[in-house]
């Protein structure tokens, strides 16, 4: 990793994940991954679970986070703190754009299994 990684979003690529869900890679180093998603109003994000920690903040619209039995509503400016191995999903109420973080990252998003 170079020490300095700019990236503009209008440079980097969106990757369909399909059913009204789309996914940016902004950055990544072996410790940290963040990740911005959009979602249309009634996208799903199923259940799963992982061994990254993850903070998702939500940059605009409404969003119903599931994690284990909690279910809690999010909105512009507020965040989820998911520990490891926490099953959690999210339901989009109003469309909008959520700020995903990992640690270390998310080498699946990369194809790196």
């Amino acid at each position: 990793m170079n020490a300095v990684d700019f990236k503009l979003a209008s440079d980097v690529a969106i990757d369909d994940l399909g059913e009204g869900v789309t996914r940016q890679i902004m950055g990544h180093a072996p410790d940290l991954m963040t990740c911005r998603l959009t979602f249309a109003t009634g996208a799903v994000g199923a259940l799963h679970s992982h061994p990254h920690s993850q903070t998702s903040y939500c940059e605009s619209g409404r969003f119903c986070y599931r994690v284990a039995d909690i279910e809690r509503e999010i909105g512009p400016g507020d965040c989820v703190t998911i520990a490891p191995h926490r099953e959690h999903g999210i339901v989009c109420l109003e469309a909008g754009v959520i700020i995903d973080s990992f640690s270390p990252m998310r080498a699946d998003f990369l194809g790196e299994d």
